[in-house]
């Protein structure tokens, strides 16, 4: 009786402690970035692609709009920036990261403003200009982040983090997508015209931003980041770039195996990418309103979402991290053969329901895997914003070039055919990561973490 007792209150106070890391003020200053960063990302896509398919813009128009993300794809080539130089002004006063922090979301602040006042019917290039610059301002904002996350917290707070960081970041996303269109119609029900209810829309995204700026005045800089920074002896800040770059890729591109996990980090979430880029303009050929689209994302897309991403940190600290990653990676495959169905069914409320869920729960889970996969290849905080931005470009490769043909595939495929093709492009990220766990990659990461 006694030795049960004492199991019950050991298992009641490990669940305790458990729940207790998510309260932790580094991971809630974590989860507060998540939501800076995952705001502008539908900005300037699936938003953006509402806005333009409501304004008559062509469906192989709105699928090149995908090349707008190439900032985070190369975002790796000004990386090294942030992590050799400062700020002026800002990082005396805040410190590196968090000068670059404010620094980038300042920038985006002006950025998402101006694709607000473009206006896709008059000028297709003008809002890809705007687009293009609320990628580099976002891209930048995520390199920094990536690396604040990465050095700030402790090794027992990392699943934590990653979980509140991922729900943060989707919660984000929903704001400029089921939140921007509620905007929106709100904006057009009190008679503003389209493009002035679009324009204001995205003022109002402009104005969250600065949660992500109130966040980084809260926060302090990272111990790891701060010891770095002395630890730089190069006076020239030149040379401290060149110094940040090529020992960030050399640390890296010298690893076993180094070019076959490149490419798995490109075709893990490619399942994901190539599903995302055209799903808006999906719904909305099969009839759906806006309303009824984003009522859907904003309630139980919103549950879906925050239960995935915990449900993935769950996973994270339960399993290895190679049971993870296919666990993360075959749910977030089958989920697209949710939307193929839809495409047969077509205006089912019900079953469009189901399939948002499926995709968020899915892809949550996935993403939380798969970034603590990224974190565990980055050890070494005189690079981490250069190699962390790396990954996560190539990881963006996915969304930007390989899905920019999207909207020509599901033109000559028909939705349902598309779904499934997309369901099985995640097979070769699968056989990656089959290949590298046969040769010990990812008991070796464990090992060193």
């Amino acid at each position: 009786m006694v030795e049960a007792t004492r199991g019950i209150t050991a298992r009641r106070e490990s669940w305790l402690a458990a729940l207790g890391v998510y309260l932790r003020p580094r991971v809630l200053i974590v989860m507060f970035l998540g939501f800076s960063a995952g705001l502008p990302l539908a900005l300037s896509g699936s938003t953006l692609l509402v806005w333009m398919r409501e304004s008559g813009v062509d469906l192989g128009t709105i699928g090149l709009f995908a090349l707008v993300g190439t900032p985070y794809t190369v975002k790796f080539l000004w990386a090294p920036l942030t992590d050799a130089l400062d700020v002026p002004v800002l990082s005396r006063l805040l410190g590196r990261r968090r000068g670059w922090l404010v620094f980038s979301q300042l920038l985006l602040i002006a950025a998402i403003a101006f694709l607000g006042f473009s206006d896709p019917a008059v000028s297709p290039l003008i809002v890809a200009f705007g687009a293009l610059l609320v990628a580099t301002a976002s891209a930048t904002q995520d390199i920094v982040i990536d690396a604040f996350r990465v050095e700030s917290l402790e090794e027992s707070e990392q699943a934590a983090g990653m979980a509140s960081y991922v729900a943060a970041y989707r919660i984000g996303m929903l704001a400029s997508t089921a939140g921007a269109l509620f905007l929106v119609s709100g904006f057009e029900g009190l008679g503003f015209g389209q493009h002035a209810a679009w324009t204001w829309g995205y003022a109002a995204m402009a104005v969250l931003v600065l949660v992500g700026i109130v966040t980084t005045l809260i926060a302090t800089e990272p111990e790891k980041s701060a010891a770095a920074n002395k630890a730089r002896q190069e006076a020239n800040p030149l040379k401290r770039v060149v110094t940040a770059a090529v020992g960030a890729f050399s640390d890296f591109l010298t690893r076993d195996m180094a070019l076959v996990v490149l490419t798995f980090v490109v075709l893990f979430k490619f399942t994901d990418a190539l599903a995302g880029v055209m799903t808006a303009p999906f719904v909305i050929d099969l009839g759906f309103s806006r309303n009824e689209y984003a009522t859907i994302i904003k309630g139980v897309g919103l549950a879906a979402t925050l239960i995935g991403g915990f449900a993935g940190g769950f996973v994270a600290r339960a399993y290895p991290l190679a049971t993870s990653l296919w666990i993360g990676g075959v749910l977030q495959a089958i989920a697209n053969l949710a939307f193929s169905w839809q495409a047969v069914v077509g205006h089912d409320i019900a079953w469009l329901t189901f399939a948002i869920v499926a995709e968020n729960f899915t892809s949550a889970i996935g993403t939380v895997i798969f970034v603590a996969y990224l974190s565990a290849l980055c050890r070494n905080p005189l690079h981490t914003a250069t190699q962390f931005a790396l990954l996560t470009a190539l990881a963006a490769v996915g969304r930007t070039y390989l899905s920019s043909g999207a909207g020509f595939i599901a033109d000559a495929s028909g939705w349902a055919s598309f779904f499934a093709i997309c369901a099985l492009a995640g097979i070769p990220g699968l056989v990656l990561l089959a290949w590298l766990q046969a040769r010990g990659h990812i008991e070796r990461l464990e090992s060193r973490a």
